[in-house]
């Protein structure tokens, strides 16, 4: 028994750790293979994208590259203590089959993660738009997809129920903002003051790289109740819209109150018709 403990416990150890320093090695090989052929396979596109296909992508290999590694040590370990996978293989067949019909939503979420990953449809790093839900996605495999909203709550979404996606951070985001002033403002010179606003602040080195196009009046967009609306629209680095127009509302509220121009806010006008009550 002891002889057969010492033989049989060395060969465990030594499998798994065989198995431990694969892992290792393709936890490191995996990520610049991948980042090597992602960036020779879209040179065209911004460095950012590249990032994000490639992370995303990584991630995912290194998981199932894990998995398969951890079977092999595992059934290596069973064939040398004497168990016979052969039948073993053979019944979770059978289970399988018997299964499969339970399984099939689990199927159905690995093929829905396959196509979303073959179709680049979004990737770590992304904001996206999935079942309603709105977030940074943290984590995407085979299985599911996790978003982050900005409350900060974590959502777990099964592939298999993702029907539409709608990706906010795909290769370039949009400013896409409405601006009101008040109905007496001239608008030949409201709408000059917002493109000179938006030029200067495209020109600066700190946003000169996150602008692709720099915002300017698209057009003059509704006659509110309390105003008249002005749309304006560019292109940003993905995900750079949201800092990008925070930062045009302060520009353009300072720049307006230099001009003198009034930015207006609901009210309402009270009318009393009829012959007021004596002595009320």
């Amino acid at each position: 028994m002891g002889e057969w403990l010492k033989l049989h416990a060395l060969k465990i150890i030594i499998t798994v750790v065989i198995g431990l320093v694969v892992y290792l090695i393709l936890q490191n090989i995996i990520p610049r293979f991948v980042h090597r052929t992602i960036s020779l396979r879209m040179k065209n596109k911004e460095k950012i994208e590249i990032e994000k296909r490639s992370r995303t992508l990584s991630r995912v290999l290194t998981g199932t590259a894990g998995l398969l590694i951890c079977l092999v040590v595992l059934f290596t370990i069973l064939a040398e203590i004497g168990i016979n996978i052969a039948p073993a293989l053979a019944s979770l067949g059978i289970i399988g089959v018997a299964v499969g019909f339970g399984a099939q939503s689990l199927i159905k979420d690995f093929i829905n993660g396959l196509f979303i990953l073959m179709e680049n449809q979004y990737g770590i790093g992304d904001v996206v738009k999935i079942a309603g839900i709105s977030g940074l996605v943290e984590e995407v495999n085979l299985r599911r997809t996790i978003l982050r909203d900005l409350d900060g709550v974590v959502h777990y979404i099964p592939n298999g129920v993702i029907n539409t996606v709608s990706n906010m951070t795909k290769e370039f985001s949009r400013v896409n903002m409405n601006i009101s002033v008040a109905y007496r403002e001239d608008l030949d010179h409201v709408i000059e003051v917002i493109n000179r606003v938006c030029a200067e602040m495209a020109e600066e080195p700190i946003w000169k790289g996150r602008i692709k196009k720099p915002p300017q009046v698209l057009r003059v967009d509704a006659l509110g109740d309390s105003g008249i609306e002005i749309k304006i629209l560019g292109e940003t680095a993905p995900s750079a819209q949201w800092d990008i127009m925070g930062e045009l509302r302060k520009r353009i509220k300072r720049e307006f109150d230099r001009e003198g121009i009034e930015i207006p806010w609901p009210h309402m006008k009270v009318i009393v018709t009829g012959t007021p009550i004596k002595g009320a």
